[in-house]
C-alpha cells in the first residue's frame, strides 16, 4: 500500500487513485485518514505546468473575479477596516485589483508567474517598505500549493487575515479525477485539495480562526470576528433585525446610509499619467 504523510496534519495518507497529469505523467493522489486532505505525489511537473501561468482550461477567470469582488466587498465592509491597504497575492492579470480599486479599496497586486495587465503601478514592489496589510486575498491559489503550510506562513507575514477561495472536497466519494472537476489533471497545476477539517487543523497550527461559506470562499484570520461574514444562511428575520439595528445606529451617529467609497479610477489615472509622462 502506497502511504504518505499528510502535508497538513502529518497523519497517514493512503493512495486514493492514479491519473494522467498533463496527459503524460502517471501520478498518484493520496487522502489523509485523519483530516481528509488530498495531495498528489510530489509535483515534479510544475515547471512544465506553469509554462503558461494561467491555463487555457481556466475559463471561469472573469466570472470568478466579478463574483469575488462583490463578495469580498461585503466581507471587508462588515468585518475589516476598509480604509486600510489590501494585497491580492498571486493576482494573475491584475483584474481583481483593478475591480477593487474601482470600488474604492486601496488594493495592490503581486504575482511571480503572471504578467500584470490591469494593475500596473499598484504592485507590492511600489510599496517600500511593505506595510502590514489589513487583509490579503488569494483566489484559486491554495489548490496550487505544493507546501501549503510554508505558503500560508508566508501569507501571514503580509497580514493577520487571509481571504481566499478554493473548492472544498465534496462529501461524495471521489475515486477518480472524473468524480470531481476540480482535480483538473490536464493542467497539472492543482495538487492540494482541502476539507473543512484540514482548514481547522491549519487554523490551530497558526493560532487563528477559520470562517467559511462551506463551499469555496474562506477566511483565516488572527482576529475574532463578531460573526461569520461568509454565512449566508440567515433567516428573513435576522436580516430585518440587522436592518433595524443599522437604522438605529445611523440615527445616533449621523452616519451615511451606506458606505460608498467612490472609485479610485480618476486619481489612479492622474497617478499613472505622472509616472508614464513624468508630469508635475
Amino acid at each position: 500500500m502506497n502511504n504518505k504523510k499528510c502535508l497538513i496534519c502529518g497523519g497517514e495518507s493512503i493512495k486514493l487513485f492514479s491519473a494522467k497529469v498533463l496527459h503524460k505523467y502517471d501520478v498518484d493522489y493520496h487522502r489523509c485518514t485523519c483530516c481528509g486532505f488530498i495531495q498528489s505525489d510530489t509535483p515534479y511537473w510544475l515547471d512544465e505546468a506553469y509554462s503558461d501561468a494561467i491555463t487555457s482550461m481556466d475559463i471561469g477567470l472573469i466570472y470568478r473575479n466579478l463574483v469575488y469582488s462583490s463578495a469580498v466587498e461585503n466581507v471587508i465592509k462588515s468585518s475589516f477596516d476598509y480604509t486600510k491597504k489590501f494585497l491580492d497575492y498571486a493576482g494573475g492579470y491584475g483584474m481583481y485589483v483593478r475591480l477593487m480599486r474601482d470600488k474604492g479599496f486601496d488594493f495592490y497586486w503581486d504575482d511571480k508567474y503572471c504578467d500584470n495587465l490591469f494593475a500596473k503601478y499598484f504592485t507590492l514592489e511600489e510599496l517600500e517598505p511593505s506595510p502590514k496589510f489589513e487583509a490579503v486575498t488569494a483566489f484559486e491559489i491554495f489548490e496550487h500549493l505544493a507546501n501549503p503550510l510554508e505558503e500560508i506562513e508566508k501569507l501571514f507575514t503580509y497580514s493577520d487575515s487571509i481571504i481566499f477561495s478554493t473548492e472544498l472536497v465534496p462529501d461524495k466519494e471521489v475515486a477518480s479525477t472524473n468524480d470531481w472537476w476540480y482535480f483538473a489533471p490536464e493542467g497539472g497545476q492543482h495538487v492540494s485539495f482541502y476539507t473543512k477539517q484540514a482548514f481547522e487543523v491549519i487554523a490551530g497550527k497558526f493560532s487563528c480562526n477559520f470562517y467559511s461559506n462551506g463551499k469555496d470562499l474562506h477566511i483565516l484570520t488572527k482576529k475574532t470576528l463578531k460573526k461569520n461574514p461568509l454565512d449566508y444562511t440567515r433567516t428573513f428575520w435576522d436580516k430585518v433585525a440587522d436592518r433595524l439595528i443599522g437604522i438605529l445606529r445611523r440615527s445616533k451617529s449621523n452616519a451615511p446610509a451606506a458606505v460608498n467609497l467612490g472609485s479610485k479610477i480618476p486619481q489612479d489615472v492622474q497617478y499613472i499619467r505622472k509616472i508614464v509622462h513624468k508630469e508635475d
